[in-house]
């Protein structure tokens, strides 16, 4: 072979090289763009849906369906660029307002949920408070969830060794969760309260005690059972988790569950070198997954599978979660690095419907209504916004 024809394949093939590496160098420019362009598409759909199809003339999210669904939508909306003067959210705020009570709860009185009903109302009033019309509201509102909270208020005769103690049921004196408690904790937030307010010392108490870890914040029967640093539903009524018992009467870790502790502990002021930090993350990494809520196991009463159930849950919670961990990629088990934002837009595009709603085929949990859905996958959304 010539020099000459030997030089001109040796320029070729580094042309070849140039343009691939040119290409790669391009691709993460080409992602993001179509990351944004896929938000943009996704989240306009959604909040279509609410405004035109999910909303009544009321201002509710569904007949009988209370303040609880009307803030968690209006929240949603809000996040998207809608504002207080925005005709359907001006609509939804009017139809909350009615059901404010003497005590400072907004709730309504037949359906029992006063500590979701209200910590919502308070998540979505705080954002739609720039002008401070609703401050006293919210003043209220902040005192009743206060004064429901075990070992506080109303319910001052609940001592710290009581396996209730800190921890928010649906009403006064009602079973504390994990659930409930991750709602008033966020309200907590919303209102400012930070890690030294008393009811979120209280709420910590709690919270580690729905913990599978044995320590001095949890000296339970049930981490011993099942040691896995996961969370699970809650310690107190003989205590319970949603994904069922271990074999020898453990309490399973779950994800949203464990999505909430960790987000929980976070908002409360514990850093991640904290043993129940370090333990809730490891339990995320050994069960990562943006496909299904992990920890479930096999299928509903309707044959639907079990690891959907509380899925869009899940994911509004996961998002939060790892937005306060503060960690742009997350390594699994395996040191698999993810893009959690990224492939959580993934699936939130996959799974919407053609008319921008969204809906679980599992229906625990009220996931088989799309106003509530849509809502956690437009509060998901407003975690993973794509990165200019």
């Amino acid at each position: 072979m010539s020099r000459f024809l030997l030089a001109g394949l040796l320029g070729a093939l580094l042309g070849i090289v140039g343009l691939m590496s040119a290409a790669r160098a391009d691709e993460p420019a080409a992602s993001a763009k179509s990351d944004a362009e896929t938000y943009q598409k996704v989240v306009q759909n959604g909040v279509d849906y609410l405004v035109n199809k999910g909303q009544l003339p009321d201002g509710s999210y569904g007949k009988g369906t209370g303040p609880g669904f009307a803030a968690i939508c209006t929240t949603a909306l809000l996040k998207h660029g809608r504002t207080p003067a925005d005709p359907a959210v001006a609509k939804s705020l009017k139809y909350i307002e009615t059901f404010v009570h003497p005590d400072g709860g907004v709730y309504s009185p037949d359906r029992g949920v006063n500590n979701y009903e209200t910590s919502l109302v308070v998540v979505c009033l705080t954002a739609a408070n720039g002008d401070g019309h609703y401050n006293d509201l919210l003043k209220n509102a902040e005192k009743y969830l206060k004064n429901i909270q075990w070992g506080s208020g109303d319910t001052t005769s609940t001592k710290p060794s009581d396996v209730n103690y800190g921890g928010a049921g649906y009403g006064r004196e009602k079973r504390p969760d994990l659930s409930n408690t991750q709602f008033f904790l966020d309200a907590l937030q919303a209102a400012g309260d930070g890690a030294d307010d008393e009811a979120v010392k209280r709420a910590m108490v709690f919270v580690s005690r729905c913990q599978n870890l044995e320590s001095e914040h949890n000296t339970t029967k049930f981490p011993a059972k099942n040691p896995d640093g996961g969370f699970y539903y809650t310690p107190a009524a003989e205590g319970g988790s949603e994904a069922g018992d271990t074999s020898d009467g453990g309490l399973r870790s779950y994800g949203s569950m464990t999505y909430a502790g960790l987000k929980s502990m976070l908002y409360a002021g514990l850093k991640p070198d904290d043993p129940r930090v370090k333990a809730a993350v490891k339990w995320i990494k050994e069960n990562y997954t943006v496909t299904a809520n992990p920890g479930f196991a096999g299928t509903d009463p309707n044959g639907h599978l079990g690891n959907q159930a509380g899925l869009y849950y899940y994911y509004h919670t996961f998002a939060k979660a790892l937005s306060a961990l503060g960690e742009d990629e997350f390594e699994d088990a395996k040191g698999v690095k993810h893009n959690w934002r990224h492939e959580l837009l993934e699936q939130l595009a996959k799974r919407q419907k053609e008319n921008g709603s969204w809906v679980n085929s599992n229906q625990r949990w009220y996931e088989q209504d799309p106003n509530l859905v849509t809502a956690y996958a437009l509060l998901t959304l407003s975690y993973i916004k794509p990165k200019n």
